[in-house]
């Protein structure tokens, strides 16, 4: 093999790991939906696939609830306590945001399966 030979594969593997790392190379999740809870009972079906902004009335108050780059989030929410705001974004299979006060709970499905484990 010459130093031209490797320099090009060393181009390619860099060239690679940026798109991946980047997001354009990482296999899509166009099966994941995030499915919306209100009092147990299914009321919506959001596409993770598909970037978007709903808001959710309640009896008990609001969420309002954003899809953006295959992840869903609670970004805004008039309970008390905000932990459903506060919590991270969820995209894999069966991750889940509560809002208790609420009585809404969104859950991943079809999505990627996440790492469960634990490290002694």
């Amino acid at each position: 093999m010459k130093k031209g030979d490797i320099l090009v594969a060393v181009v390619v593997l860099l060239l690679a790991g940026a798109l991946y790392g980047t997001g354009l190379l990482r296999p899509s999740q166009a099966g994941a939906v995030a499915v919306i809870y209100v009092d147990g009972v299914e009321v919506h079906r959001l596409p993770l696939s598909v970037d978007g902004r709903w808001r959710l009335e309640t009896a008990q108050g609001y969420n309002e609830i954003v899809v953006e780059n295959g992840t869903v989030l609670v970004e805004e929410a008039d309970c008390r306590d905000g932990i459903c705001v506060n919590h991270a974004p969820v995209s894999l299979e069966k991750e889940s945001i509560v809002c208790l006060p609420h009585k809404m709970v969104i859950e991943v499905e079809g999505g990627e399966e996440g790492v469960d484990a634990v490290v002694q």
